[in-house]
């Protein structure tokens, strides 16, 4: 059966990577945006996750187009990195506004449909950085790691009506964001990574796809780590 799949941050890396996954396993893919050019084959709406408006909207945009969400990948995020002694309010406060009140504002909004449905899954894109957390990132790691808190304060909240809420925490995958780093840099990183290499962008989106199957129906509150053992014991 196709069902309605929403991807935010779905128009590049990552994202992309996982709303074409459920395209090729015949789903209807919806993804958000916040600038640029969406691609093309999903119904891409435009919306910025910290505009609780703008959220409403999109949602309501991708019912009446395709049916309530059934699938939710709360994926969209960003990042200020620096040192703490030079973060600004604003670095903190975007950053979790973003990652962490993005991803509340989209799942709040999904769990509506998903309650009257009886059923739904939820995946938050985490990041090996809120296990081991990192220099330069106190703002990404607190918002990546209270992703994990939210899905399983939800997983207690909604499972009684068959609706799951996971997490996947990536390590380094080879995105357009890692590619500009010096070789050196690279080298120190695949250094720490027991399997000697980054993830590409379709081994994290079949994890995603994998929770979000009949498979993975008795999965819920976990987190999945897809980051070649870097963070293993978190």
């Amino acid at each position: 059966m196709s069902r309605s799949v929403l991807v935010t941050g779905g128009n590049r890396g990552i994202g992309r990577a996982i709303a074409e996954a459920f395209k090729a396993a015949g789903d209807q893919v919806a993804i958000t945006y916040r600038s640029g050019e969406p691609p093309e084959g999903f119904l891409a709406v435009q919306c910025d996750v910290t505009d609780a408006a703008a959220v409403d909207a999109a949602f309501a945009e991708i019912e009446e187009k395709q049916g309530p969400v059934e699938v939710l990948v709360a994926n969209a995020g960003i990042t200020k990195d620096t040192l703490v002694l030079r973060m600004s309010d604003d670095e903190w406060s975007s950053v979790i506004d973003t990652n962490l009140t993005g991803s509340f504002r989209v799942a709040k909004r999904a769990a509506k449909g998903m309650l009257r449905l009886r059923r739904g899954r939820i995946v938050f894109i985490s990041s090996v950085v809120g296990m081991l957390g990192s220099a330069g990132q106190v703002n990404y790691a607190a918002s990546k790691s209270g992703l994990v808190g939210m899905a399983r304060s939800l997983a207690r909240e909604l499972g009684s009506r068959s609706i799951t809420a996971n997490v996947v925490a990536p390590g380094f995958v080879e995105t357009e964001m890692t590619e500009v780093l010096p070789e050196e840099k690279k080298a120190e990183y695949k250094a720490q990574i027991p399997l000697g290499r980054y993830a590409t962008s379709d081994e994290v989106a079949s994890t995603v796809v994998w929770l979000a199957s009949d498979g993975a129906a008795y999965v819920t509150g976990a987190v999945i780590p897809v980051d070649g053992g870097l963070g293993m014991g978190h």
